[in-house]
């Protein structure tokens, strides 16, 4: 008898592409945990890869039999699709055997890089995300969490928001195990819930009154660059406000369970764990 979980070491390195962001990180350190040998790609690494400059592609893929695909900032931006073929046709050229592509729900241009990474003609997987819980703890929403207001242009529409963790453990497991090959998982939270129930959901776990504010997509976009957010984070914020936060990926979805064979956290336990942690206490 076999364990359909039984991991597969790969042979040779496994390139993590943003391996320093809030998903490459944790798949880095899982895999090393492993015993996996490990490389990490971003610009601070050595050698130094950037998405930007191809030329710095070339050495991270050396000896790379496996790679994790993680596009910054994200697969909607403009030229996203170009840059992602154009990785894939390398990483095949160097001998990578197996690609496992982190994509976006309900983005056309994450779906067109989808498509390029299963034509790639080698072993492939997407785990396809929905919102971030750790955007709230971690990323471009903490400021607003420890401020006491989560001020964004968002409708009364339920998002089945996803922990990072669980993201990482699917990329893991299809990296390392043999069972995951040409699957799409669409990986979500147990549950969707408004802006208004995340807030809801804060306030409890840390104690104090978190609100949501919908202000106007016009001040959002001033906001955020006053606040010195990059051009593309810029960009891609106000993209999925006015375009992917519509009620097209309000529904619940069992990547999490088909992948891993569990249910996904639910954010009640992820907001517990971070307000345990001291992440959303306000300094005295």
């Amino acid at each position: 008898m076999t364990d359909r979980n039984a991991k597969n070491i790969p042979q040779g390195i496994t390139l993590v592409t943003g391996g320093t962001g809030k998903v490459g990180r944790r798949v880095a350190e899982r895999l090393e945990s492993l015993g996996v040998t490990t490389r990490i790609a971003s610009r601070s690494a050595t050698p130094s890869f950037d998405w930007n400059e191809p030329t710095t592609w070339n050495e991270s893929l050396v000896g790379v039999s496996t790679a994790f695909v993680s596009y910054a900032p994200d697969l909607a931006i403009p030229g996203a699709t170009d840059t992602v073929r154009e990785f894939v046709r390398k990483a095949v050229e160097s001998g990578v055997k197996r690609l496992v592509l982190l994509s976006g729900r309900g983005e056309e241009e994450a779906q067109a890089c989808e498509r390029i990474v299963q034509e790639s003609g080698i072993e492939w997987t997407v785990v396809r995300a929905s919102w971030f819980n750790q955007n709230f703890s971690e990323g471009e929403f903490l400021g607003m969490v420890l401020g006491g207001a989560i001020t964004l242009p968002a409708a009364d529409i339920p998002e089945p928001f996803i922990d990072v963790n669980d993201i990482a453990a699917v990329a893991v497991a299809a990296l390392t195990e043999d069972r995951h090959h040409g699957e799409i998982y669409e990986v979500t939270g147990p549950r969707a819930l408004t802006f208004t129930e995340v807030a809801e959901e804060i306030s409890r776990a840390a104690g104090r009154e978190v609100q949501f504010i919908r202000i106007p997509q016009d001040a959002f976009a001033a906001a955020i660059v006053e606040a010195g957010v990059s051009e593309d984070v810029a960009w891609l914020l106000n993209y999925l406000f006015e375009t992917v936060l519509d009620g097209r990926n309000a529904r619940v979805c069992d990547g999490v369970q088909r992948a891993l064979g569990r249910e996904p956290t639910d954010f009640s336990e992820y907001a517990a764990r971070i307000a345990s942690r001291g992440n959303w206490k306000i300094a005295a």
